[in-house]
């Protein structure tokens, strides 16, 4: 029995969320790597009596090492060499102001607008956005060998490093990395299959969704434009695209009658067997799946998805132009550039958020000019890693810097003591530079711990300050976390609110879109359109997911207003499930609901949507639009219950 008060004495739930670590498997390809590629320059500047050099080249491949988070291999050497190069542009400019004092605050805030405003345009913008102002921070606080082009040559060095050791087993594992991500898409299909019908079939369900996501993205993102394109590739989305059905068959089997019983388990375990298949990338001519006779509209699409899904998974050379992408074919790299560059200069999000860090760097920059701060670099580095908003709550990050800094200079004390400079550099290094891969896949706040050893010892290496770099460190990152909250998150009051009810005021709106399409057409027509609609609707609801977790990891009031929303965002899916399902059980027998009950759950469902955007109660609904046994009965059902739990938000 817990003791009186021990609940006011436990932390808050903010903060325990941030210190969880997340359940994921230890990269031990990635690990090998790095402990490599961060040893080996230092190895190389002690036998050749360049230790500063072989830092710089350590330091670049840090920079890689990071930012190495891609699954394909065509995919990492864009996502290495691209943020590798606005690093060395960043030394350059840093380098080229150090110690030129208020020319180099000015030219640190600029650059930090430029990096805030990149980083608004994607992923790999962000980690070049990052690099940019690390590094220039790094040149405008460190003594770097000269000339000039030297340090942004020796960061490039180590960032080409990473990306060879990365490369080294592309020959022997082409298509590997896609078919594995394909084929664990077909698993969470399985897993999804074995849970219909039963608690855990919502869970299976948002785990296939960041699994298609994630899939999709990875097939779509440097696919070529014409139909020409990689055979590899086109088989791999033609696998994809055909496991859809299957999904659709699967909500359809969750809410069928209960009278049927559960699912029978060879219908996950068919899908298993083609999730091998892709893995495996077998071609060979396969027998059908075995499946029981099917006992109702729901099983029959199952039967007749899979069915279909093993043709194409044991089809050796689909054919590309009948292959159509499920989410929509990628616009030309031209369109794209000119969407980047509109997002960038055009978009108040990617004003908002430069200026916000640029007003973090330039306090930050005239903080430490005006105060007596040794090693002042570490203030801004600590305020860049700090406000980055697309890796999580500024306010979480803030404090898991700190938290996480701490521990790390635990880790650093005896390093910096006890270890000599020279040959023991290298195995100390290639041990603490493990554990970042390692660490970073459990959460920020691990992969501080893991990385401020790390840049503890190389800036050791450059300046020969031991232990001394201790102490100042910790200040250093206590007032860069603490710019950070004042500047960068109290200050804004956008930083207060959660976006959750306004992306969910969307996601009912699309929702209307869809359950208009997919009842207005007859069986069998505007299948891809369905398919894109429902796509696109269930990533915009793991976008809200994504909020949702990141609203939980900030103190109230954001936190609890967040938890507010989450029955509704779980009545959404269910309402999108429930659409799907209707039109699976619709194309395989079940009756077509008229335009009179369409209209009444699309009215029901925009009036839902105004409600949560206004705030305004729902109006009544209208008890007499669906009669209970009509087509739409269980989607009007999801819908009645999705106001019922909106109706305390409101």
């Amino acid at each position: 029995m817990p003791r009186p008060g021990a609940a006011r004495l436990a932390p808050p739930s903010w903060l325990t969320e941030g210190l969880r670590p997340r359940a994921a498997p230890v990269p031990w390809a990635a690990v090998a790597r790095a402990s490599v590629a961060l040893s080996a320059p230092l190895a190389v500047g002690t036998a050749t009596g360049r230790t500063a050099y072989g830092a710089l080249v350590s330091m670049g491949a840090l920079s890689a090492v990071i930012g190495d988070t891609a699954d394909a291999y065509r995919m990492r050497v864009f996502n290495i060499a691209v943020p590798q190069l606005f690093g060395a542009l960043g030394v350059l400019l840093g380098t080229l102001v150090y110690g030129t004092g208020w020319t180099a605050v000015a030219v640190l805030t600029a650059v930090a607008l430029v990096s805030g405003m990149i980083s608004s345009i994607g992923a790999v913008a962000s980690v070049s956005g990052l690099l940019l102002l690390l590094n220039a921070v790094v040149g405008a606080g460190l003594p770097l060998p000269s000339p000039w082009w030297l340090p942004p040559g020796l960061l490039l060095l180590g960032g080409l490093l990473v990306l060879a050791l990365t490369l080294l087993a592309w020959p022997l594992r082409v298509g590997v990395p896609e078919r594995a991500v394909v084929a664990g898409t077909y698993r969470a299909v399985a897993d999804l299959l074995a849970a219909a019908g039963t608690p855990e079939y919502d869970e299976r369900r948002r785990e296939l969704t960041q699994s298609l996501n994630h899939s999709y993205d990875l097939l779509l993102a440097r696919r070529a434009r014409r139909h020409g394109r990689s055979p590899t590739l086109v088989r791999l989305l033609a696998q994809l695209n055909a496991v859809i059905p299957v999904v659709e068959g699967a909500a359809a089997a969750h809410l069928r009658p209960p009278r049927y019983g559960p699912l029978p388990a060879a219908y996950p375990a068919a899908v298993h067997t083609l999730a091998d298949a892709v893995e495996q990338g077998r071609t060979e001519p396969a027998p059908a799946p075995d499946l029981p006779v099917a006992a109702g509209p729901s099983t029959r699409a199952l039967v007749e998805a899979i069915g279909h899904a093993a043709t194409v998974v044991h089809e050796a050379a689909p054919d590309p132009y009948a292959v159509d992408d499920r989410l929509g074919r990628p616009a030309g790299l031209e369109v794209r550039a000119r969407r980047a560059t509109r997002a960038l200069l055009l978009s108040g999000a990617s004003w908002r958020y430069g200026l916000r860090l640029a007003l973090c760097i330039g306090i930050a920059q005239v903080l430490v000019s005006v105060i007596a701060v040794p090693r002042s670099y570490w203030v801004a580095l600590t305020v860049t890693f700090v406000m980055k908003p697309d890796f999580g709550s500024v306010f979480s990050r803030a404090v898991l810097r700190a938290l996480g800094t701490a521990v790390g200079l635990l880790i650093a004390i005896p390093v910096l003591a006890e270890v000599p400079h020279g040959w023991w550099d290298v195995p100390v290094m290639a041990v603490l530079a493990a554990l970042i891969p390692a660490f970073s896949v459990k959460g920020y706040g691990f992969q501080t711990v893991a990385i401020t050893p790390v840049i503890l010892l190389l800036s050791d290496l450059l300046n020969h300050r031991g232990f001394h770099l201790v102490p100042p460190r910790l200040y250093d990152s206590l007032i860069g976390c603490a710019v950070s909250l004042l500047a960068g998150y109290l200050l804004w009051p956008e930083s207060w609110h959660t976006r959750i009810g306004d992306r969910l005021v969307e996601a009912v709106q699309d929702t209307a879109a869809y359950v208009s399409l997919a009842f207005t057409t007859e069986p069998g027509r505007d299948e891809p359109a369905r398919a894109r609609h429902r796509r696109r609707l269930y990533r915009d609801l793991s976008t809200v997911r994504s909020e949702f977790q990141r609203a939980l990891t900030e103190p109230p009031p954001v936190g609890p207003r967040a938890e507010a929303w989450w029955p509704v965002v779980i009545a959404v899916e269910r309402i999108v499930d429930a659409t799907t399902a209707t039109r699976v059980r619709i194309e395989h027998g079940a009756p077509v609901p008229t335009a009179a009950e369409v209209g009444a759950v699309t009215r029901e469902l925009a009036d839902l949507a105004e409600s949560l955007r206004t705030g305004r109660p729902l109006p009544e609904p209208d008890a007499d639009a669906l009669a209970p046994d009509c087509a739409l009965a269980r989607l009007h059902h999801e819908v009645h219950a999705a106001r019922s739990v909106a109706a305390p938000t409101l």
